[in-house]
């Protein structure tokens, strides 16, 4: 499929990472910075778990993933993954709270390159991604992407950046 066949993307909220009505999901929310960088602060439970007390790889992936998608929402494009890079530190732990940051660090024409990061809470870095993902549309000015964003107080919410 290229990228003139694939769809638009559809939020029906039922996200593994953000959706309200993910009856499993993790319902992240996340909050755009001053430097249109995102930040979510989830605590993973039990049922993804890998060894004891461990957060499963695959659902660090997500935890990741999902930030660089709404990195790529804060930039004010509908970004899909198109490919991920990941690497683990430290054990992302089951049942305390996580910070997840995302930001996009470049942008070339429908393409952008976003970095994210886990970190607990003294700030040690678990686990980190870089990725690209693709544009399948833009956000209308002052619109945000998902659900739950948070824009901190007087800053424009989502929308093309100007500045590209």
């Amino acid at each position: 499929m290229t990228a003139l066949e694939r769809p638009a993307p559809i939020d029906d909220g039922r996200c593994i990472g953000c959706g309200p009505d993910a009856a499993h999901g993790l319902h992240m929310r996340f909050t755009i910075e001053a430097d249109k960088s995102v930040e979510s602060t989830v605590t993973v439970p039990p049922g993804f778990q890998g060894w004891r007390d461990v957060v499963h790889g695959g659902v660090v992936a997500l935890l990741l993933d999902e930030a660089m998608a709404y990195a790529a929402g804060a930039a004010g494009e509908l970004g899909m993954t198109a490919d991920l890079k990941l690497r683990f530190r430290k054990s992302v732990p089951i049942g305390r709270p996580v910070t997840v940051r995302a930001r996009v660090v470049w942008r070339r024409r429908n393409v952008l390159g976003i970095a994210a990061g886990i970190h607990d809470a003294a700030g040690t870095l678990l686990a980190s991604a870089e990725g690209s993902f693709v544009s399948s549309g833009t956000l209308a000015p002052g619109s945000t992407f998902g659900y739950g964003t948070t824009v901190r107080a007087g800053l424009p919410a989502a929308g093309p950046d100007p500045h590209g």
